[in-house]
């Protein structure tokens, strides 16, 4: 996938549709669907709205300062949905790999040791529930992130090797496959590669976070792009010595650019789930559909943020 980097603007449309054979008598939902404001990103409109309605409406910011929004329904109903439309405008600066070869690996986890925050440092260094650290983490890490290797040109072999020794595979792994059975399996999805560099970066000492979020898609050439066709994405971020964080993204053997939209990041994907709540119904059976669209905007046209 070729880089494309420069400024860009989105709306983008995540629409999760829950349908039960029975009355939902009431549901309580967390979601992280509000994209984060952040250097490369600024955020011009978002809203979330349920039907039915929602009763109870709150946002805050997590510990990680991403935006959560809770929605509380007790209407009866047997079809749940919850919409989130953003616009928001992107433009990623290439990372320098160059300046970032001043440090080995080993120089770089030293150094951000003494930089850091201790408490970040911990929080992004340390194992978390689904990132644990074993043996095979750390030979497969140990392959690639040795100590004395240039630290961005070992960043950029870790995001190669993922892509190539991995093959994408819906419904290969589950959210509770580990890192030592993806490693066995050899395929997966972006959440599992995501996890597996977060794993690799996190055993040579390197502050990582686990970064969910949306990708455009282009459909291959004479083909229309369907509604509803593209879908969430996760990647990694590394931390550097110079404070900057650098996303990659081992599904696409990329840097992350202009074409990713960032919503949520953390530990793992326990942190950032897109949504997540309670119902309460007498229901056998229910559906999940879940469409998302990432929409490029004209940079100019400040009309079209309206949602």
């Amino acid at each position: 996938m070729v880089a494309q980097f420069g400024p860009r603007r989105y709306r983008i449309s995540h629409v999760t549709r829950y349908s039960y054979d029975d009355v939902l008598e009431a549901c309580y939902n967390r979601g992280l669907l509000r994209p984060r404001e952040t250097p490369h990103q600024q955020v011009q409109s978002s809203k979330v709205v349920a039907t039915p309605a929602s009763d109870e409406v709150s946002t805050h910011t997590d510990y990680f300062g991403n935006h959560s929004v809770y929605l509380e329904s007790r209407a009866p109903a047997t079809e749940l949905t919850i919409s989130a439309t953003s616009v928001v405008v992107v433009d990623w600066a290439t990372p320098d790999l160059a300046t970032l070869d001043a440090w080995t690996v080993s120089d770089a986890a030293e150094a951000i040791l003494r930089s850091a925050d201790p408490v970040e440092l911990a929080e992004f260094t340390l194992p978390s529930p689904l990132v644990a650290i074993g043996p095979m983490i750390r030979d497969y890490a140990g392959e690639v992130l040795a100590p004395d290797r240039r630290f961005g040109e070992a960043v950029a072999a870790l995001l190669h090797r993922i892509h190539a020794d991995f093959s994408y595979r819906q419904g290969a792994t589950s959210v509770k496959t580990t890192l030592s059975e993806l490693l066995e399996l050899r395929q997966g999805v972006c959440q599992d590669f995501a996890h597996l560099a977060v794993g690799c970066l996190r055993a040579a000492g390197l502050p990582a976070r686990y970064v969910s979020g949306y990708l455009e898609t282009i459909p291959p050439p004479g083909k229309e792009k369907l509604r509803g066709a593209d879908a969430t994405h996760a990647w990694a971020s590394v931390l550097t010595p110079t404070g900057e964080w650098v996303d990659l993204d081992p599904t696409n053997d990329n840097f992350a650019d202009s074409r990713y939209i960032v919503t949520a990041w953390g530990r793992d994907f326990s942190d950032v789930s897109p949504l997540r709540g309670v119902v309460f119904t007498e229901a056998g059976s229910s559906d999940l559909v879940v469409e998302v669209d990432v929409e490029p905007l004209p940079l100019d046209d400040q009309e079209s943020p309206a949602i």
